[in-house]
């Protein structure tokens, strides 16, 4: 139930609160473009690190990233379950930065040595601070900046936009950097996780009426409601396109990078090449952000998730097709076309089948965790097609995995026409502003 107040504000007290919205949109999206920055510089050139720089092998270098979605099956309900309890307030986000600041030691002095020397230990340390500072802090950060959208009533694709510029951004620059000195990626990763800090601290929410209602509905979050997603046929419909078809694709593009830069004649060329292409990929994936809205609610989620799925085979059945240098980078920057419809699509879809209070844990749980359940799993059967089959055509397997589950979840993902009919509730529903989608 919307709290109502007792009179309406004058419109002097107006002014404050629609300046503070303006500014927590800024902020928000500041801070997603500092987070993917970080984040992007180190983990762009992640399996060119491993290969070049650490010297494990394409098959090692699967079981690393296998070891990654591990960590993030660990971290993920906890940060789901965390981040809906505590509705718009921060404290999950300081925890995330505080260890994005460590990033270059954690490289440099612990995970890189580790995994040269104990390869097995480098695996679990590298797997529990990878998830907890970056690839469940991702979702997590989404989750709070969709939930901020809401609040105030902006598209979150709007604020999502600036994440992939900051990626784009800092791709460009991690390529150079590289082929300089590694170390000085992380480095520079680290320093720019200074400014993300200090973008948090920044964000506040006063329409304390509003905020209050949010707060409280938050507050009634049990593991019982948590529990009672596994009793819903729409949240195993999700669960089966997330595992069967994103994790395949992650797992593709994850190793993407070192298959690249083997097609040309140096590993420093490759290298740049990548971070160039990487980058101008990211840029075109901004303006997919400003503009996939727009597609999802005229298609609806469903259909966009799959259109999604089409996009995701027929660019890794085109890897596994076309070795000219040229015509991969064209495949390459299908991503653009393909992350942005999918990501809105996600939040679309679980805020019209499910209960908006619950979006994180679902969103963390239902696309997140179940994307790492897969990698987990299909990370070391892909490692070992790399190895004894090569990278083309273990990617002609992996595309027509892809294909026949998006057919199948023609069947088995929820018609956006059914909505929350038919669902069982649980608790009070999150206050909404009339404006947000």
């Amino acid at each position: 139930m919307t709290v109502q107040s007792p009179a309406a504000p004058s419109p002097a007290a107006a002014v404050p609160v629609r300046g503070r919205r303006r500014l927590n949109f800024g902020l928000i999206s500041a801070a997603l473009f500092m987070f993917f920055v970080t984040w992007s510089l180190s983990w762009s050139l992640f399996s060119i690190w491993l290969t070049q720089d650490i010297g494990l092998t394409p098959g090692r270098s699967s079981l690393v990233i296998g070891a990654n979605s591990l960590g993030c099956l660990v971290t993920m309900p906890v940060y789901g379950f965390l981040q809906d309890r505590l509705g718009l307030r921060k404290n999950l986000l300081y925890w995330i930065g505080a260890l994005m600041l460590l990033v270059g030691p954690v490289y440099i002095y612990v995970y890189g040595p580790l995994l040269k020397a104990h390869f097995a230990l480098g695996l679990v340390v590298g797997s529990a601070y990878l998830a907890m500072a970056f690839a469940v802090a991702v979702a997590t950060l989404e989750s709070y900046a969709e939930r901020l959208s809401r609040f105030h009533g902006f598209e979150f694709g709007r604020a999502r936009m600036f994440g992939s510029l900051g990626w784009a951004a800092a791709t460009f620059l991690a390529g150079r950097l590289f082929n300089i000195d590694p170390d000085l990626t992380f480095w520079a990763a680290s320093g720019t996780a200074v400014v993300f800090v200090g973008l948090l601290v920044a964000i506040r929410v006063t329409d304390g009426r509003r905020a209050a209602a949010v707060d409280h509905a938050a507050a009634s979050v049990s593991l019982a409601d948590v529990a009672a997603l596994l009793r819903y046929p729409a949240f195993w419909g999700l669960l089966l396109f997330v595992v069967a078809v994103t994790a395949t694709y992650n797992t593709y593009d994850a190793m993407f990078p070192s298959y690249f830069s083997s097609l040309f004649a140096t590993d420093a060329d490759g290298n740049r090449m990548y971070s160039d292409l990487n980058s101008v990929q990211v840029f075109l994936e901004a303006g997919g952000m400003a503009l996939a809205p727009f597609l999802v609610n005229r298609l609806g989620p469903k259909k966009s998730l799959l259109v999604s799925g089409c996009v995701m085979a027929t660019r890794i059945f085109l890897s596994g097709l076309v070795t000219d240098p040229v015509a991969i980078s064209a495949v390459k920057l299908l991503h653009a076309v393909e992350l942005p419809i999918m990501l809105i699509a996600i939040f679309k879809y679980v805020n019209r089948h499910f209960e908006p209070r619950l979006s994180s844990t679902i969103y963390l749980i239902g696309f997140q965790m179940a994307t790492q359940v897969g990698a987990a799993v299909i990370s070391p059967l892909a490692g070992l097609g790399y190895d004894r089959l090569g990278y083309a055509p273990t990617y002609l397997v992996m595309s027509a995995l892809v294909a026949t589950f998006t057919l199948v979840s023609v069947f088995t993902l929820r018609a956006d026409a059914k909505g929350t009919h038919g669902l069982p509730t649980v608790g009070a529903a999150e206050g909404r502003s009339p404006a947000a989608g």
